[in-house]
């Protein structure tokens, strides 16, 4: 998925969680009656482990006659992840990948020195109401991976782990999570999990990833006895064990891994631990020096200026 045109997040008010460094609220921005909400980055927070993007899309009601389409556009030192929970998106690259994203699938695209696509709605769904949910998310490359050769890898949601335990379940979508490992592989050390809990559960989030959070997508979770609702960014504080509980049953993710150690620049779709970088990969697109997307060639969305 590509950047939208959504609006910063902002730090949320003062709380007395100890186990919370941070909490961001999203801002939220209506795009032709579909709603982002970016949670990262934000001014005082930029990364989560490698996750230097986080945007919840939807959920909405897509009307006939309405779509989305994200025309094709670059990316460089990052890698793409799209997880739907409701929905389907026609993805197409530079590569000459062409497939449509099905709810649970993991989508990660590696851009690496490189890469162009676009993200439609399917041409075949355009008649008929289209419900829209799901996470955008980018992932910084490590200072040895940024200018690898781009790739593209979808993991169908049968490939992915599950657990249930303790009133609590789940998709390991990257990474490592109670006790089971997820199939995607991806440069640096990642997690990334979808987790449901019913009224009454609980989940313990151990501290073995350096840094950690979680977007409340539904429901309320309780941490510590503060209790938070939906569409929050947590990050959790480094070095304990991280009790996550819900009286209702929520629904949320968990993210984060290994700090880069070295910072990143983002400018639009580009990031890099290089601004340079950054101004050769603006002036390449300007100049239309980026591949064509095979199939959806027609038309690009413009530099921004």
């Amino acid at each position: 998925m590509s950047f939208f045109p959504g609006n910063d997040p902002e730090p949320g008010d003062a709380f007395a969680c100890d186990a919370i460094e941070l909490m961001v609220i999203p801002n939220a921005k209506d795009i032709g009656g579909f709603e982002v909400r970016r949670a990262l980055p934000t001014a005082k927070r930029r990364l989560v482990g490698p996750f230097i993007f986080f945007d919840r899309m939807g959920p909405a009601i897509l009307r006939p006659g309405t779509a989305m389409d994200v025309r094709p556009h670059p990316h460089i030192g990052l890698a793409t992840v799209t997880y739907l929970f409701d929905g389907r998106i026609r993805h197409r690259d530079s590569l000459g990948t062409e497939m449509v994203i099905e709810p649970g699938d993991v989508n990660l695209m590696t851009a690496g020195r490189g890469i162009v696509h676009s993200e439609r709605t399917p041409e075949e769904l355009r008649g008929s109401p289209m419900s829209m949910s799901g996470l955008q998310t980018w992932i910084a490359l490590p200072d040895d991976k940024e200018e690898v050769a781009p790739t593209f890898e979808n993991t169908g949601r049968a490939l992915l782990p599950e657990f249930d335990d303790d009133g609590a379940s789940g998709r390991i979508v990257i990474g490592n999570f109670s006790g089971v490992r997820s199939p995607v592989r991806t440069a640096s050390d990642t997690l990334y999990a979808d987790i449901r809990l019913k009224p009454g559960g609980r989940v313990r989030v151990p501290a073995d990833a350096e840094e950690r959070a979680i977007y409340v997508l539904d429901g309320k979770v309780t941490i510590t006895g503060d209790r938070f609702g939906a569409d929050r960014l947590l990050v959790f504080r480094p070095g304990d064990e991280i009790v996550v509980e819900s009286e209702e049953g929520a629904h949320f993710m968990l993210f984060g891994g290994a700090s880069l150690g070295s910072p990143r620049h983002i400018w639009w779709n580009f990031v890099s631990s290089s601004k340079e970088r950054i101004e050769q990969a603006k002036n390449e697109w300007r100049t239309r020096r980026f591949d064509i997307v095979p199939g959806d060639a027609e038309e690009f969305i413009p530099l921004p200026e």
